[in-house]
């Protein structure tokens, strides 16, 4: 069933363009193994229903090196076929979900998509009280879309955390931006977050409406087909992505990357867009393709879901930091604000 949270959208991986900001990084005692990709085109198209995506990539070659670590532990990514078994005994962990803040477009009334456009000054206050909403819960990693207003969104939130630790970006987009990003302090190391950046979970790219307002585009193509092109599943607009195509691959890497650090017990921060987060929570719920088009999501306003024993569990929107009912969702997350309670005081 739907419920409706709250509003806007935007867009995702430009036509003819190469990414080249994902890479792993596994570690074994003192050295590391570390695969890049060298490069992920994304090519945007028109099909006969009106538009389709396809992913080209060309992965580097694993490398080995005794570097010093990473920020980011290393997570086993089970085998298929001892997922479920993975799953039933996995530990709780908390997931947070937040929609970037007001922007300067979406103050503008234009579409915005996959432009690179900042948070407005309410969309940073919108983003600070969206940090003291989730400061008593625990953030072990934080993944974020490779675009500012989400980048931004994060990073003000955790300056509101009561446990002060520091969010940190990580650079993979080559050898040398991993090599000069190193930390060599392990006290350090603690006292940080990893921020993991990509492009998957950009908003949705609105192809040729980006850049227009919302209402002149309407006067001039008729409402009804504006609101087919934002509202509807499967239709996208002019060279663009529908939501269905933005779906495809924003909960691929929610399945591939961020559950398998959930899986592990990690407690894990999103910070992006209306439609790529509409997407996930659409795979969390358990939504219809209808139900998910009439979900809306609020700018600065998180979500909690509890994951334990293989289930997605949703607690609604966190209460302000002086209210206590969020802490009596489960027993970890009183346990862990009786502890910053406790160094704090």
């Amino acid at each position: 069933m739907a419920t409706s949270v709250f509003h806007q959208p935007p867009g995702t991986a430009q036509p003819h363009q190469h990414f080249q900001n994902s890479g792993f990084r596994h570690e074994f005692g003192h050295a590391s193994v570390k695969l890049t990709f060298k490069g992920f085109k994304v090519e945007t198209g028109l099909s006969r229903r009106g538009g389709y995506s396809s992913c080209k990539r060309k992965f580097g070659v694993i490398q080995a090196s005794a570097s010093h670590t990473s920020v980011v532990q290393p997570v086993s990514y089970p085998p298929h076929n001892s997922t479920d078994e993975l799953r039933k005994k996995s530990s709780e962990a908390a997931l947070i979900l937040i929609r970037h803040g007001e922007s300067l477009w979406n103050e503008k009334n234009l579409f915005t998509g996959c432009v690179d456009v900042p948070l407005t000054k309410k969309g940073v206050e919108e983003a600070i009280e969206a940090g003291k909403r989730i400061s008593n819960i625990p953030v072990d990693m934080i993944y974020t879309s490779a675009l500012i207003r989400a980048q931004m969104t994060a990073m003000l939130a955790m300056t509101q955390h009561r446990r002060k630790k520091v969010p940190i970006i990580l650079h993979n987009e080559s050898e040398q931006a991993r090599e000069w990003s190193q930390i060599f302090s392990e006290d350090t190391k603690k006292q940080s977050i990893p921020v993991v950046t990509a492009w998957q979970l950009n908003e949705r790219m609105y192809g040729e409406l980006q850049g227009l307002n919302k209402q002149e585009t309407a006067d001039r193509f008729g409402k009804e087909k504006v609101h087919e092109w934002r509202r509807s599943y499967d239709i996208p607009p002019p060279n663009g992505e529908s939501l269905e195509m933005c779906a495809e691959r924003a909960v691929a890497y929610f399945k591939d990357h961020i559950e398998p650090q959930l899986l592990s017990g990690k407690n894990v921060m999103i910070a992006a867009h209306g439609n790529s987060l509409r997407s996930i929570i659409m795979y969390l719920d358990k939504l219809t393709s209808q139900e998910v088009i009439n979900l809306e999501l609020s700018t600065g306003i998180p979500m909690l879901y509890i994951f334990k024993g293989g289930k997605f569990i949703r607690r609604g929107s966190p209460a302000g930091p002086t209210e206590a009912g969020v802490y009596a969702y489960t027993r970890s997350l009183a346990l862990y604000r009786q502890k910053l309670d406790d160094m704090l005081h």
